[in-house]
């Protein structure tokens, strides 16, 4: 197997779903994810065997931390929310997430203008070593939060997604902290984080 067998195209939502339900860690996926710009990775037979998903920034906070950036500002700041490739054929081929995602952040910039992308790594899985492979900067862990578990009638926990926790059974916990990786292509902008 080499580079030469795989190709990438634009794919829906329901495709990428598809890949993510199987084999991404975050098994959640079937409750949703955003879609955007999706890119599937195929071998030459047109079998889908990975996915890289880009979005704008979760929150527009974010964009005021990192950059100044008001609400009004956030066009072309994307976070590549999701990536994902069957495992089995990763293994097989060297360096082939690395080589998935230049592409797709090359076709990106095609198709809209790209000032930014952001990455996380959740630091219970692993440790980002493709963005570094890509050439995003590091910019260390994010802050100590916690999630609240709502407890349900079976005695079983699940996690709080939106609304009110006020008087709910339940317990809070800490949530995993996450490497921060950034692309910065608009060299207007200037990172108001510590790079590491």
């Amino acid at each position: 197997m080499a580079k030469k067998d795989f190709y990438i195209e634009k794919i829906d939502k329901g495709s990428a779903k598809s890949i993510l339900n199987t084999y991404h860690y975050l098994k959640d996926i079937s409750k949703g994810f955003k879609s955007g710009y999706n890119y599937g990775l195929f071998l030459k037979n047109k079998v889908l065997v990975g996915t890289c998903i880009y979005t704008g920034f979760p929150v527009p906070e974010l964009a005021k931390g990192c950059y100044g950036l008001d609400r009004h500002e956030q066009e072309g700041l994307f976070e590549l929310s999701r990536l994902c490739l069957v495992p089995e054929v990763q293994k097989k081929e060297h360096n082939l997430a690395s080589w998935f995602v230049s592409r797709t952040i090359r076709m990106l910039k095609c198709e809209t203008k790209v000032r930014a992308i952001l990455s996380y790594a959740d630091s219970e899985f692993h440790e980002g070593t493709v963005y570094k492979a890509c050439n995003f900067k590091y910019y260390g862990l994010s802050d100590l939060k916690k999630d609240f578990w709502f407890k349900l009638e079976d005695g079983s926990y699940t996690k709080h997604t939106r609304g009110i926790v006020k008087g709910k059974e339940g317990e809070w916990r800490p949530r995993s902290q996450k490497h921060r990786y950034l692309m910065t292509c608009d060299k207007k902008l200037t990172c108001r984080w510590k790079q590491i």
